[in-house]
């Protein structure tokens, strides 16, 4: 069957037309295949558990919707995500922070792009092989830093802030002429190689665990360090038109989402076996079960210090609004948790 997508145009105009139209939205039926965008690494788990125990499929069922079946979409980074969002190519995008706020200031009052979930608490890493790289001080244009999308991935947002702090108001793009958008394993294979340009990779768990797990290899900073505490890494987000038009579907996404982190705290070792089955090239599973285990690795659908990714973004001109609050860029589902 021939699926015909709409244009960019189309489907902004789509949407404003199932706001002015509630009614008609009720009436009309709801999607038969949800399509969920993720990337790479342990930071995925919660979807990769939804996907090998079809759990979407499972809730749908018991809303009443027998047929629904899930087709799982693999990203490097969090730009083409957006762009398949807004072309009406996904339901559910995933990845950080950053895209996510970019595309909610972006579509405010059109498409209303919003956080569904977050899908864990994690520390990221900005690791060098460079020896001579202590501090963010230490970066030459001759060191090259590998990161999921320049400027707008949570690693670049973070690296910004980071550069405020060091290097004072107005330096935030002080490194954005070093960084390099690469998938994680990709800049994290071409930092290890030790020939390659790219000498630092701002990553996520497994890649920067594994790094440094190379004598050569040390670590710079982190994002727990540049906030002051932990913070959410990756969420799920998606359109008003899709959570308006799928009321079912998008419960059992959210029931799906709140199975899958469940499985993780309370038997970690299924959640390892999944991992190993889903994930190519995964480590040992003795190295999964340490990620899995370290208290500062929490997968939760609360928000944690979004805000200060908002706040700062909105100060140095990354968005043009800000939000007033961490609930504005999130669908009500979220409201009644203790975010931030």
């Amino acid at each position: 069957m021939t699926t015909i997508r709409p244009t960019r145009r189309e489907f902004v105009i789509g949407a404003g037309a199932v706001l002015a139209a509630p009614a008609v939205v009720r009436a009309q039926s709801e999607i038969g295949e949800v399509r969920i965008a993720k990337q790479f690494g342990i930071s995925y788990l919660p979807l990769m558990i939804m996907e090998d125990l079809k759990l979407v499929e499972k809730h749908a069922a018991k809303a009443g919707l027998p047929s629904v079946k899930t087709s799982w979409l693999q990203f490097a980074g969090g730009a083409p995500i957006n762009d398949a969002l807004i072309s009406g190519s996904l339901e559910f995008a995933g990845g950080g922070v950053g895209p996510m706020i970019v595309l909610w200031a972006r579509t405010k009052g059109a498409l209303n792009v919003r956080g569904a979930a977050s899908l864990n608490s994690l520390p990221l890493y900005l690791n060098t092989i460079n020896p001579n790289i202590k501090t963010l001080a230490d970066y030459t244009d001759k060191d090259r830093i590998g990161l999921p999308a320049v400027r707008v991935s949570i690693q670049a947002i973070t690296l910004q802030m980071a550069c405020e702090k060091a290097f004072g108001v107005g330096k935030h793009d002080k490194l954005d002429s070093i960084t390099v958008s690469m998938s994680h394993p990709d800049a994290m294979a071409a930092m290890l190689s030790g020939k390659s340009e790219i000498n630092s990779h701002f990553g996520s768990p497994p890649f920067q665990n594994q790094q440094l797990l190379d004598s050569r290899v040390h670590r710079v900073l982190s994002n727990y360090e540049v906030l002051g505490g932990p913070c959410s890494f990756n969420f799920m987000w998606t359109t008003e038109k899709v959570r308006t038009q799928n009321p079912k579907v998008y419960r059992a996404f959210l029931d799906a989402l709140a199975e899958a982190q469940a499985i993780i705290t309370k038997d970690k070792v299924q959640a390892a076996d999944i991992y190993m089955r889903m994930e190519k090239g995964a480590p040992s599973k003795d190295f999964v079960m340490s990620l899995l285990n370290d208290p500062q690795h929490e997968f939760t659908s609360v928000p944690k210090n979004t805000m200060k990714y908002a706040e700062f973004m909105a100060r140095t001109g990354t968005i043009k609004v800000q939000p007033a609050d961490w609930k504005e860029m999130y669908f009500p589902e979220m409201h009644a948790l203790q975010g931030s």
